[in-house]
């Protein structure tokens, strides 16, 4: 289960008690340099991280189970299970609002504005970056009551701002970290859209789940946004996601 920017493990509680209930089990990693105090210095190392650095230790891990698993991502971490599928590390995906993959362009206003801070900050693609909490409000928690907001915010770390140019700007990537090929990808794939979600719209995830039509499914939930793991109706969206596995004879 990969969490997305600024996150960590803490992010995927809900879906791992479900998930655990269920009995599977769960393997929750934190992406390098997340494992941080939100309050403070982030290490200067990691604004020059790239997708390929947190794929690539990512991999590492899974190479060293005794099975595939099945790879949930979030956010980045959607993308980041795709990039684990392309190198046949997966039995199945499920992606919950994926950033998209280099070559389907989910640019929008809603897009801009949660990321304008740090596109306005020169050399951002260099150094740790982070959102403010009133773009994360905007973007990714909007549908819940306002005392949570600032509970989730205040736990958000840094991010790489390498990874951010990667995924927004990825036709000027001369290294295409963010490009998947779609004729590896050949597991189950499930692609989850929330309708009103600012961050990765589900008209960009429409696309995401064509790109691989031939595995995929897609499911758009109308009164839910980018916090999918943890926004209001959570239970819904994670009992879809059981039934699919379900249904693809993916069972604990």
């Amino acid at each position: 289960m990969i969490h997305g920017m600024w996150g960590g493990a803490w992010c995927w509680a809900n879906y791992q008690r479900r998930l655990e209930a269920a009995g599977f089990h769960c393997i929750v990693p934190t992406l390098p340099f997340h494992d941080m105090d939100p309050r403070n210095v982030p290490d200067p190392r990691l604004g020059r991280v790239s997708l390929l650095d947190y794929a690539d230790a990512l991999a590492t891990q899974i190479e060293a189970l005794d099975e595939q698993p099945i790879v949930v991502g979030h956010s980045m971490g959607g993308l980041l299970a795709q990039l684990l599928a392309a190198r046949g590390l997966a039995r199945a995906l499920v992606l919950l609002g994926p950033a998209a993959p280099a070559g389907v362009l989910a640019i929008a206003p809603s897009v801009v504005r949660s990321f304008w801070s740090i596109q306005t900050t020169w050399g951002f693609w260099g150094m740790p970056v982070r959102q403010t909490f009133a773009e994360a409000s905007y973007s990714m928690l909007h549908l819940l009551p306002a005392h949570e907001r600032r509970q989730i915010y205040d736990r958000f770390v840094y991010e790489s701002g390498r990874v951010v140019f990667e995924i927004g700007y990825w036709f000027l990537d001369a290294r295409q970290a963010a490009r998947v090929d779609a004729s590896k990808i050949t597991c189950p794939v499930l692609v989850v859209a929330g309708r009103e979600d600012r961050m990765t719209p589900a008209w960009a995830l429409r696309q995401v789940a064509r790109k691989y039509a031939a595995v995929s499914t897609y499911k758009e939930f109308e009164h839910h946004a980018h916090w999918l793991p943890a926004e209001p109706g959570w239970e819904q969206v994670a009992d879809e996601v059981l039934a699919w596995l379900a249904s693809r004879a993916l069972t604990a």
